[in-house]
C-alpha cells in the first residue's frame, strides 16, 4: 500500500510539474498579437482580398526571418464586409486579445473607433485613409494616418493636373468634377480642393455617388451636359470599373481622369482593358512592385514553403497586396521602435508600440534592409506630425499595366497644415479635448 501511495503521489507530483511547465512554457512565449480587420466577402472583396493577403504575407515572412527580434507574430482575421459596424465588432472582439494595434482599411470604421481608441490605449494606423487632420498627433494621439492623407492625395493630383496644363494659372476658369463615393472616404478630399479652388480660381463639381457604386447612369448624365475639364475618381470597389466604363459609353475621355491610390490597382481597370487607357491615379509612393527585394522574399520565405495566404501567386507584388504589405510593415515598425526603448524581445503594449509610431526613424538604409529600396521613401513620425512623409507618385494604364508617369511631387505643407490644425482643433473644441503638452509629447 504504501508504495501504491508512492506512485500515486510521484504520479501528482509529475501531473503538477508538467501543469507548472505548461504554464511556464505559456508564460515564457513571446507572441506579438496583430487583429487583421479584413472584407474577402461583400461587393468589396475584389479589392479587399489582395490588400489582406498582402498584410498577412508580411506578417508570415517576418515570422519566417525569426520575428521581431526573436518575437513571434500572432494574427487573427475579423471579416468586416467593409461595414462600419461589424469592423467595430471585430475590433471589440479581438482588442481583448492583447492587440497591439488596429489597421480599420475604412474611413468610416476609422471615424468610429477614433474615440474607442484613447479609451483602450490600442493605436489605429489608417496608412493612406482615415481622416486627413488625424496627421495632427498633438489632437489625435492615438491615430497614425501613415505615408499619405487624402489631403495629401488630392493636392498631388492638383499637382500634376498644373504641371501638364503648364501653371497655376492655367486652370483658372475651369471645371474640375469630383466624383466620389458617398461615404466619410469620399468627402474627405472637398476641403483641401474647396481652398485650392478659392486660391486658384477653378471651380469645383460635386458628383456623389451611392455606395457600392455600380448604378452610375445620373452621374455621368451630369458630366455629358457639364462636361468638366478633369475628373478626379474617389471610389472604391466596382465603383472604379463603373466609373471608366461609363466614361467610355459617355465619351469622357480617360486621359482627363484621376484616381485617388484607392482607385488606381488592378481591380480597377482589368475588366476594362484598353478602355482605360490613358486614365491614371495618384499612389501612395508604390505602385506595382513584382521585381522589389520584399516580393522575392516572400515568394521564397512564404510561397515556396507552401505557406502563401493567396491561391494567385500573380497577385503577389501587385499595388492592393504592396498596399497590404506596407501597411503591415509599419505596425512591424511601429513594435520594433518600441523595443529600441522598452526593451528588445520583449512583447510591446499598445502604449509603447503607440510611442514607437509616434517615433518612427525609417530611413533609407533601413528601408533598403526591409527590401524596400525603390519602392518608398523614408518615414519620420513625431508628436506634430503622424503621418511621417508626404511624397507620392503617378501611374497611368497602358491597356495592359501600371506604369510610373514623371517624378516624385511633394504635397505643399503651406497648403495642407493649416488645414489640418484648423480641423484638428474644431474637433478638439467639439470633444472638449486639449492639446497634448509638452511633456506628454517628450514622454
Amino acid at each position: 500500500m504504501k508504495l501504491k501511495s508512492l506512485a500515486v503521489a510521484a504520479t501528482v507530483v509529475s501531473a503538477c510539474l508538467a501543469g507548472l511547465s505548461t504554464s511556464v512554457a505559456a508564460a515564457d512565449a513571446k507572441e506579438q498579437f496583430f487583429p487583421v480587420l479584413v472584407y474577402r466577402t461583400g461587393a468589396y472583396a475584389p479589392n479587399g482580398t489582395p490588400w489582406a493577403n498582402g498584410y498577412v504575407d508580411y506578417l508570415k515572412l517576418i515570422n519566417a526571418k525569426g520575428g521581431i527580434n526573436g518575437v513571434k507574430i500572432t494574427f487573427e482575421e475579423c471579416e468586416t464586409g467593409y461595414a462600419t459596424d461589424r469592423s467595430v465588432e471585430c475590433y471589440e472582439r479581438l482588442k481583448g486579445k492583447g492587440a497591439t494595434l488596429f489597421q480599420p482599411l475604412s474611413t468610416g470604421a476609422t471615424f468610429a473607433l477614433t474615440e474607442k481608441a484613447p479609451v483602450d490605449k490600442i493605436p489605429l494606423i489608417t496608412a493612406g485613409y482615415g481622416r486627413s487632420e488625424s496627421q495632427d498627433g498633438g489632437v489625435f494621439k492615438w491615430n497614425f494616418p501613415l505615408l499619405g492623407t487624402y489631403w495629401v492625395a488630392a493636392d498631388v493630383l492638383l499637382q500634376h493636373v498644373v504641371k501638364k496644363e503648364g501653371g497655376w494659372d492655367k486652370i483658372k476658369g475651369k471645371k474640375i468634377a469630383l466624383v466620389y463615393h458617398d461615404s466619410p472616404y469620399g468627402k474627405e478630399p472637398i476641403p483641401l480642393l474647396q481652398e485650392r479652388a478659392k486660391l486658384h480660381g477653378f471651380e469645383l463639381q460635386l458628383l456623389p455617388v451611392t455606395a457600392p457604386g455600380v448604378e452610375q447612369k445620373a452621374t455621368w448624365l451630369q458630366v455629358r451636359q457639364s462636361r468638366p475639364d478633369f475628373i478626379f475618381l474617389w471610389g472604391w470597389g466596382v465603383m472604379n470599373s463603373t466609373a471608366l466604363k461609363e466614361a467610355q459609353a459617355t465619351g469622357y475621355p480617360r486621359e482627363k481622369m484621376y484616381g485617388v491610390w484607392w482607385a488606381g490597382a488592378e481591380p480597377d481597370v482589368k475588366d476594362v482593358g484598353e478602355g482605360a487607357k490613358g486614365y491614371s491615379a495618384v499612389t501612395m509612393q508604390h505602385g506595382a512592385e513584382p521585381q522589389s527585394k520584399v516580393v522575392q522574399d516572400i515568394l521564397k520565405e512564404v510561397y515556396a514553403k507552401g505557406q502563401g495566404t493567396g491561391s494567385n501567386k500573380e497577385e503577389v507584388g501587385q499595388v492592393l497586396y504592396m498596399r497590404g504589405l506596407l501597411s503591415a510593415a509599419m505596425g512591424v515598425e511601429g513594435v520594433r521602435r518600441a523595443q529600441e526603448r522598452f526593451g528588445k524581445g520583449k512583447v510591446m503594449t499598445g502604449e509603447q508600440v503607440r510611442w514607437g509610431l509616434e517615433n518612427l526613424a525609417l530611413d533609407q538604409k533601413k528601408l533598403d534592409a526591409m527590401g524596400l529600396a525603390g519602392v518608398m521613401r523614408p518615414v519620420s513620425t513625431s508628436c506634430a506630425d503622424h503621418m511621417g512623409a508626404n511624397w507620392a507618385r503617378v501611374h497611368s494604364w497602358d491597356g495592359k499595366k501600371w506604369n510610373f508617369v514623371g517624378d516624385w511631387y511633394q504635397a505643399d505643407e503651406q497648403i495642407i497644415k493649416p488645414l489640418v490644425k484648423s480641423t484638428a482643433d474644431k474637433y478638439a473644441a467639439e470633444k472638449r479635448m486639449q492639446r497634448r503638452t509638452p511633456e506628454d509629447c517628450q514622454s
